[in-house]
């Protein structure tokens, strides 16, 4: 999956659904119980969604955005969310948080504070897909480390760039 300069790391949609069911099993085998499941919007939204179904528990979802250049190259200033949306109550209890990367460890470190702070939640811990050996937060949970911190290429960047048009020439047949 790495290419040859190790600053670029390229998943196909095969290679990123095995890893998140590696996730899945990785929570499991741990044995920690969670009650719900709070995924950062946008890239936690996918790994989120599947252990949502896999565990059968409800899912949260918070929106941060800090990635914003350049097709979202380029970090740029965090926003979090004021709400968490989730389909009925409050958020607590044990929370397993997911996204899809620790990559600075800015944005899971900002949302864990935050989260901490809440007096509903009784144990939270976090699950990711990769950890970047640059990250300053380290995650409960990850299926791989990558100590070059490449770039990741996830296979649904594919539509950043593309607009109706495109996919309407993407699709005539």
């Amino acid at each position: 999956m790495l290419t040859d300069d190790g600053k670029n790391l390229y998943v196909s949609w095969d290679q990123y659904h095995l890893l998140i069911e590696r996730l899945a099993l990785q929570v499991h085998t741990s044995g920690w119980a969670f009650d719900q499941i709070l995924c950062l919007a946008r890239g936690g939204m996918r790994p989120g969604d599947v252990l949502s179904r896999v565990f059968g528990k409800p899912l949260a979802i918070m929106a941060t955005s800090s990635y914003r250049g350049e097709s979202g190259t380029v970090q740029s200033r965090l926003d979090l969310a004021q709400y968490i949306t989730l389909p009925k109550g409050e958020l607590g209890g044990r929370v397993l948080l997911v996204d899809d990367l620790a990559d600075s460890g800015v944005t899971l470190e900002a949302v864990v504070n935050r989260l901490r702070g809440m007096p509903s939640i009784v144990e939270l811990r976090s699950a990711v897909l990769w950890v970047k050996g640059v990250s300053g937060y380290r995650p409960d949970y990850f299926v791989e480390s990558l100590p070059t911190s490449p770039w990741i290429h996830q296979p649904f960047e594919a539509y950043d760039g593309m607009r109706p048009e495109g996919l309407a020439r993407k699709l005539v047949v």
